[in-house]
């Protein structure tokens, strides 16, 4: 009995060291586990509270003309043979400012001759008050005489007709007098059309004739264009519509001075959207000077995004 369980001893051991080992291998595994995560807890409660916040996003950029609102081709309203030129390219000019002049000497006889018409028409007017003033005398004459049973009825008739007849001649030179007036106003009307003036204060940025030239009605003879105030146009995707309002302040940068930078402030935003490219138009105003900022050059805008 005692042989057998000398035999059998070794292989008990062995089972039972074998059974401890993975024991302490399954009893370890939680205590790592616990251990691994409160490191990661240590390590997250280390964190400075000033930790800095995430970058935010760049902000809005765009580009487009610089214009403003008074820019025209200024154009013959009739037919003539260009006299003078009296603004060049490059010129300042006032509002009304003599441009150019047309040839008016037919004008001007033709007016001349209707205003000697009308003072004629006016010598008849009061020929005519007078003529008048006399027949009437004679009518009043006329109905005394007749109360005397001096002179017949035909003859007092024929005193008022006549008073009658002279005050529709008196009538219808006072129409022919207005229409004469209106001749004369038309007239001045064409002779005004051969002053080519300047259309508002702002600068002369192209000419289009020459002394001499026939210029046809409607032809384009110079182009004036104001300067001031400045204004940007550009364009934003319809997906920033929300990053821009009116009255807010944006930057304008001419990309001749990149150093230079100008404020502008947005007056209006399209309320559509542009189907064809997806965008919307946004104009705004220069504040104050606008330095190397001309109309027709095309400038850098950045808008600040909102926060």
């Amino acid at each position: 009995m005692c042989k057998r369980l000398s035999f059998r001893s070794p292989f008990i051991v062995a089972v039972l060291l074998f059974a401890g080992i993975l024991g302490g291998c399954s009893d370890s595994s939680p205590a790592s586990s616990s251990s691994g995560s409160l490191e990661t807890k240590a390590q997250a409660s280390t964190l400075p509270a000033n930790a800095p916040a995430p970058k935010l996003a760049d902000d809005i950029t765009s580009s487009g003309p610089i214009v403003v609102e008074n820019q025209i081709d200024v154009s013959a309203e009739r037919e003539g043979v260009v006299t003078q030129i009296f603004a060049d390219t490059g010129k300042f000019v006032r509002k009304g400012e003599l441009l150019a002049q047309l040839d008016d000497r037919q004008l001007t006889a033709d007016r001349d001759a209707g205003e000697a018409k009308l003072l004629s028409i006016d010598a008849k007017v009061k020929n005519w008050i007078a003529e008048i003033k006399v027949l009437q005398a004679d009518l009043e004459r006329s109905e005394k005489m007749w109360a005397a049973q001096i002179i017949t009825k035909e003859q007092l008739e024929h005193d008022r007709f006549k008073v009658e007849a002279d005050q529709y001649e008196l009538e219808r030179e006072r129409q022919t007098r207005i229409n004469q007036e209106d001749i004369v106003r038309s007239l001045n009307l064409e002779l005004e059309k051969t002053h080519i003036t300047a259309p508002f204060d702002g600068v002369v940025a192209r000419r289009y004739i020459r002394s001499g030239q026939r210029a046809a009605n409607g032809d384009r003879l110079f182009w004036v264009t104001a300067t001031g105030p400045l204004r940007v146009k550009f364009t934003l995707p319809e997906n920033l519509f929300g990053q821009v309002s009116r009255g807010q302040m944006i930057n304008v940068i001419s990309p001749d001075s990149p150093d230079s930078q100008h404020t502008a402030k947005v007056i209006q935003i399209s309320p559509v959207v542009d189907p064809s490219s997806g965008t919307i138009e946004v104009l705004a105003e220069i504040v104050g000077p606008g330095g190397n900022l001309r109309p027709g050059m095309t400038a850098n805008v950045r808008i600040p995004r909102s926060q």
